[in-house]
C-alpha cells in the first residue's frame, strides 16, 4: 500500500490483461456458461468475450461489473480488472513525464474524435490498423469500425478518452504531423477520409500559445 511504481513496462500491461481475461474465463466455466450465453446476458458479442479472454481486447469498467455480477464472481473480476487500471495509469504517468512540450509552448487538444481525426492520428504515428489497435489494447476490426469509409462508428467516451492520451503521449513530431494532416483536405485514398460536399471539417481545437494568442487549424 502507498508503494510508488517506478517502471511499468507494455510487457506487464499486456500480462495482466491476459490474467484477467483468464481469469473471466475461469469464472464463466465455473458459472457453467458458455461465451455466447455470457455475451447474451451483458449484451456483448460473443467474438468480444473471446478477445476479452484471450487478453486481445480492453474493455471498460462497465464491462467488468456487468461481468462480475453476471458470473456471482463477488468482486475478484473487479479487483482484477482495478489492478490492471492502476497499471495503466502507472504507465501514462510514466510516459507523461517523458514528453516535452513542444518548443512554441503550444497544446494540440481534440474536441470530438470521429473518423478523420482517428485516421489522422494514426497516419501521424506512423502505424497499421493492427499496430494502432495494438496500442489502444483494443482489437483491430474497433479501429476498422471507426475508419469505415461509409458507416464509420464514433468511439465511445472512454476510447475517446484513449485517443487523447495517445495524442498527449506522441512525440513532437508525431504531434506536428497530426496537425498538418488535419490541416489538409481530405484525400481520395483508402488510408483517408473523402466526405459527401467536400469533407467533413475536424473537430479539431485552436493551438493554443504560451503568449496566450491562437492560430486556427
Amino acid at each position: 500500500m502507498g508503494a510508488v511504481r517506478t517502471s511499468v513496462t507494455p510487457e506487464q500491461i499486456r500480462e495482466a490483461q491476459q490474467a484477467l481475461g483468464l481469469r473471466l474465463a475461469r469464472c464463466r466455466k465455473a458459472a457453467g456458461k458458455t461465451q455466447a450465453a455470457l455475451a447474451r446476458r451483458t449484451a456483448y458479442s460473443r467474438s468480444t468475450i473471446a478477445n476479452v479472454e484471450v487478453g486481445r481486447q480492453n474493455m471498460p469498467r462497465g464491462f467488468w461489473e456487468r461481468v462480475d455480477r453476471e458470473l456471482q464472481a463477488r468482486g475478484t473480476l473487479m479487483d482484477a480488472f482495478g489492478a490492471l487500471h492502476e497499471l495503466v495509469a502507472a504507465r501514462y504517468a510514466q510516459l507523461s513525464a517523458t514528453v516535452e512540450p513542444a518548443p512554441c509552448g503550444c497544446t494540440i487538444t481534440v474536441a470530438r474524435w470521429s473518423r478523420r481525426e482517428v485516421l489522422a492520428l494514426r497516419e501521424a504515428l506512423r502505424l497499421s490498423v493492427p499496430a494502432f489497435a495494438e496500442r489502444l489494447r483494443i482489437a483491430a476490426s474497433v479501429v476498422a469500425g471507426w475508419e469505415d469509409r461509409r458507416h464509420p462508428a464514433d468511439p465511445t467516451l472512454a476510447m475517446q478518452a484513449a485517443l487523447d492520451d495517445a495524442l498527449k503521449l506522441a512525440d513532437q513530431d508525431a504531434r506536428t504531423r497530426f496537425a498538418n494532416i488535419l490541416r489538409m483536405p481530405p484525400m481520395t485514398s483508402d488510408d483517408h477520409a473523402r466526405a459527401s460536399g467536400g469533407g467533413r471539417r475536424a473537430t479539431f481545437t485552436p493551438i493554443n500559445r504560451s503568449d496566450g494568442s491562437q492560430t486556427a487549424l
